[in-house]
């Protein structure tokens, strides 16, 4: 039976189901004020994984949702883990001065010991990275204990885009799907940072045509396409996307009305809405982004024809990755892994949702909830 429970500290539902959470665990140290928990949604795959989020207002509720999302991504890529998230409530003096930080995330560690690295292996989220992370394993005592950590402690560096290059190869199988060749299609490109950064590299790289981006500023468009090398370095000097040239700077809603073949929103949850979702104009959606379509609207598109390849389908690199780097492996193992994994499962799901007349996402928790079924059952769940 689903029941759900109000996480007091706001109005966010912790759902309780068949799956799980398994484990909610809260800390606190009064030595440092560290407050801070991690919600073990499901193990019936492996450990569960999920980064630590670290922000002022971050709840159990809130963390509870996004670990039912890695349940669902580990168990889409087919990886031996299952879904969790951290969360350390981080105060204000604390975001501004490291040493502060450090002492908090050490003890926050210290800790989770009973949980981690046993049925959690956290990762980076909000407001924290590799140093963190460093912090994290060695107070932890285990390397295992976390992923995203330096290359000085066998991480494997953020800055080599894993989730950008799924996303790509993602893209990719989409385009064969709907018969449009890469060579020459069309792109539009929400958001400029780390994942859409390198989504835009190499799909540029292969011969798509990437004809807009948008970052918080603005938007730039060039129906030629844009050098996105070019664009890269007008980025980081100015800041700001819309200052490259040539092209045409525009208001950053229009990336979503442009006439393309591929859509990618890569930045923020919810950007295209029950009320702008008729003026979208591409044929493909693949989302970079999690979450930034709800459901419903989706499906609103697809009765249109759009197809869309779900957030937890398209941009599960960055977990692969994570995967990787916890089996001890190298960056080129990393590529290969995201390359296979990511385009393995993006043509499962969109077959599946082809032969049953399905919508995509609905094929794809089909598929994501059989394997975490079959997981447990075989463990007399």
């Amino acid at each position: 039976m689903d029941v759900t429970h109000l996480d007091a500290k706001t109005d966010c539902w912790i759902a309780y189901d068949e799956f799980g959470p398994e484990k909610i665990v809260e800390v606190y140290d009064p030595a440092t004020g560290m407050r801070g928990f991690v919600v073990v949604d499901n193990t019936a795959l492996g450990p569960g994984k999920g980064g630590i989020r670290m922000t002022r207002s971050v709840t159990a509720g809130e963390v509870s949702k996004l670990a039912r999302t890695m349940t669902w991504k580990c168990a889409m890529a087919e990886l031996p883990f299952g879904g969790a998230k951290g969360g350390m409530v981080l105060p204000a003096e604390a975001e501004k001065d490291p040493a502060k930080k450090e002492i908090m995330v050490r003890a926050y560690a210290r800790a989770m010991k009973a949980v981690c690295p046993r049925y959690w292996v956290a990762a980076p989220d909000i407001n924290s990275g590799e140093e963190e992370m460093r912090w994290f394993a060695t107070e932890n005592g285990s390397m295992q204990a976390c992923t995203g950590k330096p290359a000085d402690m066998g991480g494997i560096p953020h800055e080599l885009g894993s989730t950008g290059f799924g996303v790509y190869h993602s893209t990719v199988v989409a385009l064969e799907h709907m018969g449009i060749p890469l060579k020459g299609a069309t792109v539009a490109i929400e958001g400029f940072g780390n994942v859409s950064t390198f989504a835009a590299k190499y799909l540029s790289d292969a011969g798509a045509k990437i004809v807009a981006v948008s970052d918080s500023k603005g938007l730039i468009h060039n129906a030629d396409g844009l050098d996105i090398a070019k664009l890269m370095r007008v980025k980081a000097d100015t800041g700001a996307v819309n200052n490259y040239t040539p092209g045409d700077a525009m208001p950053k809603e229009k990336l979503f009305e442009l006439g393309v073949d591929v859509l990618i929103p890569g930045a923020m949850p919810d950007v295209v809405t029950a009320q702008t979702c008729c003026d979208v104009r591409a044929r493909i959606i693949v989302e970079a982004a999690n979450i930034p379509i709800k459901p419903e609207v989706e499906k609103t598109m697809a009765a249109r024809g759009v197809l869309i390849v779900p957030d937890f389908v398209a941009n599960a690199g960055g977990v692969i990755s994570s995967y990787v780097e916890y089996a001890g492996g190298t960056p080129e193992q990393m590529f290969k892994e995201v390359e296979q994994r990511v385009r393995k499962n993006t043509q499962l799901v969109l077959d599946k949702a082809k032969k049953e007349k399905k919508f995509t996402r609905d094929a794809a928790m089909e598929i994501a909830q059989e394997r975490v079924r079959k997981a447990m059952q075989m463990q007399g769940r």
